[in-house]
């Protein structure tokens, strides 16, 4: 008979991400003057997935950095052992984060963002390269040159192999290397990653249909701070949706010669 999951084993690795404010030298200073990091007190994470939405400038992909290199992940991208700087950009705002741990730690992780992913795709390339270096590593992440793929066949085939399980992850933006159809694709991996392999995801996105995963919390980032919200009031659901059933509404005023 199958054993029922023990509750330590439905639990997340990271339970909330909390701002130490009295570490915060000044908010009008960047990346503490953004309005969702300056509202950020304590932010409950979903113990399978979370979502980070919000427009561009709106601090998702700031916030989702800083929780990163809090865990241990390079700034650029990675797993907690890739230690490398291309261009150092990161903010601040990590040293004023504190991770609030459950007792379960994970095995595996990977900090994995479209921005940068280039960067970590020569970095493992160069990890082959050393002399004297043991067995490649190129296996580990489908067997083929990350770089003589295309951009999303290169993610989505890190993604498959390389993401192991019983780990911590966090992708920022992976749409931009993806396809309507390799997003479904992504789907999968983060769903089989969660359910069978007992894994914790941070998203920050603006993909409606990476955000639909179902059981997920979402935290939208805006002018006001940073709120919980229901899917289908994301302005990415409700602009794709109305778009798609009546873009002739959009044409008319998106082309209007009127201001």
């Amino acid at each position: 008979m199958a054993r029922s999951p023990t509750k330590a084993s439905q639990e997340g690795f990271v339970r909330s991400v909390t701002l130490v404010r009295e570490q915060v030298a000044s908010f009008d200073k960047y990346p503490f003057s953004i309005p969702a990091i300056r509202n950020l007190h304590t932010l409950e994470l979903h113990p399978k997935v979370t979502f980070l939405v919000g427009d561009n400038g709106a601090g998702k992909s700031t916030l989702l950095e800083a929780i990163a290199v809090a865990a241990g992940f390079n700034a650029e991208g990675g797993s907690k052992n890739f230690r490398f700087t291309t261009r150092s950009s990161e903010s601040e705002l990590h040293a004023a984060l504190r991770l609030g741990r459950n007792a379960r730690r994970e095995r595996d992780g990977f900090f994995l963002r479209a921005e940068s992913y280039f960067n970590v795709a020569t970095y493992i390339e160069n990890l082959d390269r050393e002399p004297g270096r043991g067995p490649s590593v190129g296996p580990a992440y489908g067997g083929r040159s990350l770089h003589e793929q295309s951009h999303g066949e290169s993610f989505l085939a890190l993604a498959v192999n390389r993401l192991h399980g019983n780990g911590l992850y966090l992708f920022d933006e992976p749409e931009a290397a993806l396809s309507p159809s390799r997003q479904l694709s992504l789907l999968k991996v983060m769903d089989t990653l969660v359910r069978t392999q007992r894994s914790q995801l941070i998203v920050a996105t603006h993909s409606p249909i990476l955000m639909s995963y179902p059981d997920a919390r979402i935290y939208a980032l805006d002018a006001d701070g940073i709120a919980p919200i229901e899917y289908e009031e994301t302005e990415h659901y409700q602009i794709t949706k109305t778009f798609l059933a009546d873009r002739s509404r959009y044409f008319k005023h998106l082309f209007s010669d009127e201001e």
